[in-house]
């Protein structure tokens, strides 16, 4: 959830004063060159989730599937406390082979209320950093 990233006790004036960069406790440990997340007034842009288990830099064990339910997961870790997928609005899905896109997808539409998918880009890639199958970013409002 965000109220695991580091956050003053007025969010909404500190909002509106400018961009919020939010890292976790777990992402922060591991040095890298990125925020988990900008709130910028009402937006929470979240940065590419994979299937990482968090604080390190294993996948999870398992293949697509395993894997989609592992970031998705991540994913709603770095959503605000007051909200869950319903308010994403955006998700864009990379993915190593795009034949693994139906198996993704079944585990992907369990995460969502099925009268508010939120707008999607999907596609294959010929290289992720985590030299794994799937990455995915959102947008929450």
């Amino acid at each position: 959830m965000l109220s695991r990233f580091p956050r003053g006790a007025n969010a909404q004036q500190e909002s509106n004063a400018g961009p919020e960069y939010l890292t976790s406790p777990a992402t922060t440990v591991l040095k890298r060159p990125f925020s988990e997340a900008v709130h910028v007034g009402n937006v929470l842009y979240l940065s590419g989730f994979t299937g990482r288990i968090p604080g390190t830099n294993t996948v999870v064990p398992g293949g697509i599937q395993a894997e989609t339910k592992q970031a998705m997961d991540n994913i709603k870790g770095a959503l605000t406390d007051t909200s869950d997928f319903e308010h994403v609005v955006k998700c864009t899905v990379m993915l190593l082979d795009i034949k693994e896109w139906p198996a993704m997808n079944v585990v992907y539409r369990s995460y969502f209320p099925e009268d508010r998918m939120p707008a999607r880009s999907a596609f294959a890639t010929n290289g992720l950093v985590s030299e794994r199958g799937w990455r995915s970013s959102a947008w929450q409002r």
